[in-house]
Order: C-alpha cells, then structure tokens, then sequence
C-alpha cells in the first residue's frame, strides 16, 4: 500500500535539491504509485518488446511510440507487460522493534535472549521512556513482538513502521505574478474558498503561539522563509542520509511564509519548530515510528502547542499510545493528513487515530482530491489541490495532496489559540468542527468528514453562536 504517494517525486530538480528549480518553470510531472507490503521485497524484471535482445534505446524508443498511440495494439499489450516495475517499499524497519515504556528488568531479560539496544530516548514530555531493539538472529519480526508484548512492561511494542510524506503533483501556473500584496496572488483562491481573515497582524489573533511541524528538511535560505521564525532540528541518526528540502519547505512556507514573497504564509509572525525525522534510502524517502516519537518529545519541549504532520504510514501501537498520551496532557493539537492512497485505501495513520484532527484536500470549487483516503476518521476538508507555495530552491509552483491541505487546519487551530487561550484539544476541534462548512452529503460523511474549514472572514471567538455549545469527542 502505497500510503502517501500520489506524485511525481517533487519539485523536478531531482533526488535533492539540485539548480535548476526556479519553481515556475512550467514543467509537470506525471503521476504514479508503488505499493508495499509487510515483510516482502520484490522486484519485476524488464526486457525487449518482441525479442529479448531489444536494446535499452529501443526499449526507450517503443515506450514513447507507446504513450503517442503509433504502436499496434499488440505492441502496446507487450509494453503494458515488459515495463519495469518497481519493488515495494518496505513497511517497517528490518529486524527492529520499539517498546513503550519498558522498565530495565524487562530490558534485560531481552538482552539475555540476544535482543540489542540500539537507542533509548526518555520523553520528557510524557515521563516514558521509548527503546529501540535490534532482533537476535532467526527470530522473525512477528515472534520477536510477540516476546516483547508479553513481558510485563511491553505490551504496547511494535514494529518499528516506515511513514513518508504526501509526494505531490505540480503544474504549470495559469498566469505569472511577481511579489503579490496579501491577497493579490496566486495564493488568494485557496484562502477565499476558507474565508481566511485578511489582513492579519504579524502576529496573527493575539497571544503568543508556537506551530510545530515533522517534515522532511527545509531550505531555510529560501526567500519564501526570509525574516521567518523557524528553527530546524534533525533528529534522524547521523549516519542515515539526509532526506531532501522539498515537501518540507513547501509545507514551512504554507505556514509561516513571508508576505512578501511569492509563497506569503498563513501566519508569517509565527514561530515555526521544526524537525526533520526523515532519511533517504535507496530513492525512499521516510521515517521511521521510533524517530517520529522523538521528534513529537522535542516539540513539545520546545513550546509547540499544535503540531502539522503531513505524512502518513500504517497503524502503530507505540505512536498510537504516544499521541493519545499528548491529548490526554491537554497541551497540543495534532493535525495529520488523511493519506493520498485513493478512496479505496486502508486508513493511513497517524490521522486515523482518535487524537488526531485528519484532513482531506479539495479543491478551489470544493471537490474532493481525487487520490483522497476515505472514512469515518476524516474530519475536516481544506484546499489542497494546486495550492500555491515554495518550491525546493527558490520560487514558488503548484502543489497537490493531503500534505498541504494540513497547514490549512494548523493555522486554524493557532488562531483559535491566541484568541481563545485555554481551549482544550477536544474543545479546539469540536470548535473547528462546528464551524465548518457542510461538503457533500447532508451532516457529517467518510469523505469530507464536518465540511470545509471555514474561518468566518475574522479572528475565531469562543462565544461565537456557530460553535456553541462546545462538545468533547
């Protein structure tokens, strides 16, 4: 299951960062999708149309007569069926497991048997420890779990799940701009479609707030984010490769971009926290549940009190009790995004948990992202579809997916914040549910979940008629 995928591999300049990406440069990428399954790696194999001695060039050659409709139909079926195809992603690190909570006498018990310690980090946040162990030889993942989970302080272990960000589609922009005013930009539809308040002070609706952000890293050069608060940590291990500055600076830029720029922010007065849980290895881009933990820890600890998570993976125990343990300390909203799988996909995590706000995309006419995750889980809808914001190196472009619907919901949640301190989480999205606009079906639905985030065109009031009475989950 592809969780997150629904794009091109970013901004056009590569694996990385590269020249060249002046983010409007027109080009467009095609869309494609890889799946993965738990414990399997497998790849196809490729060759000639006809005859197995067709060179590489006229393989080449034959795709593209393909994709112009110059081949014969049964060329075109050998295509279909010699193409490359590319091995699943893995689901969860190999022979890792991660446990919550786990006290020294079980720690050591494991060791005895041949489990290793590979990491431990204490929460500070939460007052639990999370480890992460390597598995003794010959023992499968699914055993070594269930060895964890019956000891008496590891009932919550886990696999250590891979999570990755939204890879987005872009296109050309209708029309060229330069340096908009507030309001006066490519970046106005998506604003207008959720009566974002304009204009807002630098700092936002009154009292002071800090947004926290887990992405991939961010070019924290990029005029977009000049004169920006934001404060970028890595918490990924040394020795891992560095994950690329494309998605993160794009969803940075969403939030606390310069109005000045190309790419103006929600909330450009804001401090940004940010950390890069993200490594690349072999073209994959992602994280792992027990870095993702770490960088919740640091977030919190640093003052965040929402947090934006544009990425998605399969369901995990450890994240799981982790983020219900955030909500529990009524100190942080978590805003994650409902997944680019297709409206026939498995729910993608962590938006499927009960103590994250999940966000769909749509539109600029409020029609839901074709590529959109589905169900009872969703709850708010946001622009999402050729929204406008940085590219990688410098300028701005297009960007679609889930992953940039979310910072729509994050700022939201901030202003709430600063004009109403004190909210409790469960207060802040009955708040946001309330008052948003009905998509779709009549009442609350699997795919737009209460409706479009609707601001009301102002800074957001507790005793507003159209959030009241405020109802807990």
């Amino acid at each position: 299951m592809a969780w997150a995928d629904d794009g091109d591999g970013g901004d056009g300049d590569g694996d990385g960062d590269g020249d060249g990406d002046d983010g409007d440069d027109g080009s467009s990428s095609s869309s494609s999708s890889s799946s993965s399954s738990s414990g399997s790696r497998s790849g196809g194999k490729s060759g000639g149309i006809g005859t197995g001695e067709t060179t590489l060039r006229d393989y080449r050659r034959n795709l593209r007569a393909l994709f112009r409709g110059a081949l014969p139909e049964p060329a075109r079926q050998a295509a279909r069926a010699q193409a490359p195809r590319a091995a699943p992603r893995p689901t969860e690190a190999p022979n890792e497991i991660i446990a919550r909570g786990l006290n020294d006498v079980d720690a050591a018990a494991l060791v005895a048997q041949g489990y290793g310690i590979i990491d431990r980090i204490d929460l500070v946040s939460l007052g639990v420890n999370i480890q992460r162990l390597s598995v003794p030889e010959g023992t499968t993942l699914d055993e070594a779990r269930a060895a964890v989970q019956a000891l008496p302080t590891g009932e919550t272990a886990d696999f250590n799940h891979y999570y990755r960000v939204e890879a987005e589609e872009s296109r050309a922009p209708d029309e060229e701009t330069s340096d908009p005013l507030p309001c006066e930009g490519l970046h106005c539809p998506a604003r207008a479609l959720i009566d974002w308040p304009n204009p807002l002070g630098p700092q936002g609706c009154g009292a002071p707030v800090t947004i926290g952000m887990i992405d991939t890293g961010i070019n924290t050069d990029h005029s977009a984010l000049t004169g920006a608060q934001v404060a970028l940590t890595r918490v990924a291990p040394e020795d891992y490769n560095a994950s690329s500055a494309i998605h993160g600076t794009a969803v940075a830029a969403l939030l606390v971009g310069d109005p000045a720029s190309r790419a103006p922010g929600l909330l450009p007065g804001v401090p940004l926290v940010a950390v890069d849980a993200f490594h690349k290895e072999s073209g994959d881009e992602r994280a792992d549940a027990f870095t993702l933990v770490r960088g919740l820890d640091q977030l919190v600890g640093a003052g965040a009190t929402v947090i934006n998570l544009s990425l998605a993976g399969p369901p995990n125990s450890v994240l799981q009790e982790t983020l219900a343990a955030l909500e529990a300390a009524q100190t942080v909203v978590v805003v994650a995004a409902a997944g680019n799988g297709g409206p026939n996909a498995p729910p993608a995590y962590p938006a499927a948990y009960d103590s994250v706000i999940a966000v769909t995309a749509v539109d600029k006419a409020g029609g839901i992202y074709r590529r959109a995750g589905r169900g009872p889980h969703v709850d708010l809808a946001a622009p999402g579809v050729e929204v406008w914001t940085a590219a990688s190196v410098q300028g701005a472009r297009w960007k679609t997916g889930t992953s940039f619907a979310v910072p729509y919901v994050t700022a939201a949640v901030a202003l709430w914040q600063q004009g109403n301190p004190g909210m409790t989480p469960a207060e802040l999205r009955a708040a946001l549910s309330q008052s948003a606009a009905d998509l779709g079906a009549p009442g609350v639905d699997d795919i737009f979940g209460h409706g479009l985030l609707d601001l009301g065109g102002r800074c957001p009031v507790l005793g507003d008629a159209a959030i009241l009475p405020v109802l807990a989950d």
